[in-house]
C-alpha cells in the first residue's frame, strides 16, 4: 500500500476499475493523493505489478467480506461416529441407523463403531454381522470406505457418502 510499493512502473486502475495506464509509481502515487485515496497492490505477481486507486479500509473489508464468504461456502463434510454394542436391540439399531442416514444425507461421513465389553469379546461374528447389515441398509446413501476391522476392543467401520448427491 501506497509507499510501500517497491516497483519502479506499476499498471494503475484508477477508483471506478478503469485501466489508466502503466505510470511510474510516484505518478501513481499522486494521482491517489489526488483522489484523497489510497494506492493498494492488487497483483503483486505481475509484470508490471497491478496497483488501484482505492479507499484501503473499504477495500480490507471487502476483502474480509470475500473470505468470509468462501469459507461459508466451503464443504467441511466431517466424520460422525455411531456407535452400538454387540447385542443391540432392534429399536436402538434403527434409531442408531436413522442418525446416520442424516449424516450421510448432510454429506458427512459415518464411523459406525461396535464397542465390546468383557466377554462379549468372543461374540465377534455379532459385531461383523451388525456393521454389515448396517452397511446394507445405508447402501442407498453411502459406500463402504473402511470395512469392519478390530481395534483392541472397537470394530470400526467408516461409510462415506455417495459422490452422485447433490
Amino acid at each position: 500500500m501506497n509507499g510501500e510499493i517497491r516497483s519502479p512502473r506499476v499498471r494503475v486502475l484508477d477508483e471506478n476499475g478503469d485501466h489508466v495506464g502503466t505510470l511510474s509509481i510516484q505518478e501513481a502515487l499522486d494521482m491517489a493523493a489526488e483522489a484523497g485515496l489510497d494506492l493498494v497492490e492488487i497483483s503483486p505477481g505481475a509484470d508490471p505489478p497491478v496497483v488501484s486507486i482505492v479507499d484501503y479500509g473499504k477495500f480490507r473489508y471487502r476483502m474480509n467480506r470475500k473470505e468470509r464468504e468462501a469459507r461459508k461456502k466451503q464443504n467441511t463434510g466431517g466424520l460422525k461416529e455411531v456407535k452400538f454394542r454387540p447385542n443391540t436391540e432392534e429399536h436402538d439399531y434403527n434409531f442408531k441407523m436413522k442418525h446416520a442416514r442424516e449424516f450421510l444425507e448432510s454429506r458427512h461421513k459415518v464411523k459406525a463403531t461396535v464397542v465390546f465389553r468383557g466377554r462379549q469379546l468372543s461374540y465377534k461374528e455379532q459385531g461383523y454381522e451388525l456393521l454389515d447389515r448396517l452397511a446394507e441398509d445405508l447402501n442407498d446413501l453411502g459406500r463402504i470406505e473402511r470395512k469392519p476391522a478390530m481395534e483392541g476392543r472397537q470394530m470400526t467401520m467408516i461409510i462415506s457418502p455417495l459422490k452422485e448427491r447433490n
